[in-house]
């Protein structure tokens, strides 16, 4: 199957469009619902935080928004394309081309630079040498890191390797930051500075989603979405 176009998106109504999604699994004779008849909408430019305890669904729903994974049921617009149409092919790409991914653990490669991880995505997009360097360079300098370019991710902090991971997410200008508890790894003083990086990148106009079971992080967020058992319980807007 190939990847469909939804003009409604295409027209700017939504970034992120679910309905009614739903995802199940099945351990032993027993089937979860780790996703039951979600509805989820963020627009273009808006902060969202997805929120909820250990089994709450928010990994799986991350999974989904990611094109990680696809639901059993329901509808997803990103950016324009249905993505129940695409096949793994077309999920990779797009995965690389309008998401960026910031993790818990940072996920860089320890033999390669700051630099190097931030070019590494970079790759897959055919872009040139000269347009892979320049882009992660400008990425780095945006979260101050443009003196740590050579060190390596052991030579450098917790907060500063979660930097250079948001510089990786944003080298590639993705049309959603897709941020899985990014400062869960971190001590609070270092969490607060990575929290003013996200407000920084909202302020100039990035689309957010960053999924967290803590709620002082999911208070800063515009938009917060309580999630329990699979299914959506509240939205609180700012």
């Amino acid at each position: 199957m190939e990847c469909e176009k939804d003009d409604r998106i295409l027209a700017g109504e939504f970034m992120i469009k679910m309905k009614n999604i739903a995802k199940r699994y099945h351990i032993g004779d027993n089937i979860v619902n780790a996703l039951d008849g979600v509805d989820l909408q963020v627009s273009e430019g808006e902060f969202t935080a997805i929120i909820g305890p250990s089994g709450s669904g928010k990994s799986t729903l991350m999974n989904m928004i990611g094109c990680l994974d696809v639901p059993d049921e329901g509808e997803y617009i990103l950016d324009g394309e249905v993505i129940a149409g695409c096949n793994e092919v077309q999920l990779a790409r797009i995965r690389n081309r309008k998401i960026g991914f910031i993790f818990q653990s940072f996920n860089l490669l320890n033999k390669l630079t700051a630099l190097e991880n931030v070019e590494l995505p970079l790759v897959y997009q055919n872009l040139k040498t000269s347009e892979r360097r320049r882009r992660a360079l400008e990425a780095l300098e945006l979260v101050n890191l443009a003196d740590r370019v050579k060190h390596k991710p052991t030579e450098l902090s917790g907060g500063q390797q979660q930097r250079v991971a948001i510089a990786r997410a944003l080298a590639s200008q993705p049309s959603i930051i897709l941020a899985d508890e990014p400062t869960g790894n971190l001590d609070s003083k270092t969490g607060a500075e990575i929290m003013k990086i996200f407000h920084k990148l909202h302020d100039s106009g990035h689309t957010i989603v960053l999924i967290t079971h803590d709620s002082k992080v999911a208070q800063q967020a515009q938009h917060r979405v309580n999630i329990q058992d699979g299914k959506i319980t509240s939205v609180n807007n700012e």
